[in-house]
């Protein structure tokens, strides 16, 4: 009977988030860590079944990480990181376009399906959702040439808008058109963000591999619970914020800065992570915050 009770509480608890965010747009991010395994990949998506199913409406951006490395690995090719970005020939960026649209849009667009929700895949560059620029690396690293990657330059929301009013989930490959005809990938972080931007998201979540923003790399008892944008920049010069961390953190403080309420940074690895940062008082990651704002 306590177990009974106590499943009970857990539903109230939730109850005034649910009727607080009903209506409301989710952007949620996740790849590489939260694909990386079925079991933390059918938990991601139950919970954003379960948004769509009590009144939220969850838009998904997802990236490729792995799958596009080991899809280069088998065309000969060395996958090549500088400062995060992958570089990306004319034969690659086909592969990453292939890889994101054709198979990981696909698949995840099945699964919610399977999981009772209604989705719709959409390509950044084939449904014109995102305009992009070709990226250009900063001293030193400018005598580099990434090849075809791009920077956000414009969102075109019109799609995203329209399937979320046909009720069903959209779900985004970060690939775009430049304004030169080429195609271009996009870093999924920083997707996500101006897409949550565009739409007017409530929240910006990001599913990543750790807790949140630590102190102390490695301890969890060092976790940030809220970060205001303020203090942020203090954080990237101390290396507290760093590698990975960086291009999450950089756009969930522009997201905040514009309509976006909160950014969270959230460990997509823990059954149920979505629920419980959302639905629970104290939440178990990392909030971006505006100054003095706190809560779920």
């Amino acid at each position: 009977m306590k177990q009974i009770i106590q499943k009970a509480s857990i539903l109230i608890e939730a109850l005034p988030y649910i009727q607080n965010f009903k209506g409301k747009i989710f952007l949620i991010k996740f790849g590489g860590s939260a694909m990386a395994d079925d079991s933390w990949m059918d938990s991601v998506l139950k919970d954003i079944v379960f948004l769509y199913s009590v009144g939220i409406r969850p838009v998904v951006v997802h990236g490729g990480g792995n799958k596009i490395s080991e899809a280069m690995k088998k065309l000969g090719k060395t996958p090549k990181f500088v400062q995060g970005f992958r570089v990306t020939d004319e034969e690659t960026i086909l592969t990453v376009e292939h890889i994101l649209y054709d198979e990981i849009n696909a698949e995840i667009v099945e699964r919610i399906k399977s999981l009772g929700g209604d989705a719709e895949g959409l390509s950044g560059k084939k449904h014109g959702i995102i305009q992009a620029v070709k990226h250009r690396l900063e001293p030193p690293f400018d005598t580099e040439d990434l090849g075809f990657v791009g920077d956000v330059e414009r969102i075109h929301s019109q799609v995203i808008t329209s399937v979320i009013h046909q009720n069903k989930i959209p779900v985004i490959a970060p690939v775009a058109l430049g304004t030169d005809g080429h195609t271009y990938n996009i870093n999924a972080d920083l997707a996500a963000g101006e897409l949550a931007r565009a739409i007017g998201a409530e929240k910006l979540v990001f599913l990543t591999d750790v807790a949140g923003i630590l102190r102390e790399k490695d301890d969890e008892s060092t976790l940030f619970s809220h970060v205001d944008v303020e203090l942020v920049d203090q954080l990237i010069e101390k290396n507290i914020i760093d590698g990975g961390m960086i291009p999450k953190v950089i756009a969930g403080v522009r997201a905040v800065k514009s309509d976006v309420n909160k950014t969270h940074i959230i460990n997509g690895k823990l059954p149920h992570t979505l629920l419980l940062e959302i639905f629970t008082d104290k939440g178990i990651g990392t909030e971006i915050v505006k100054t003095n704002a706190a809560g779920n």
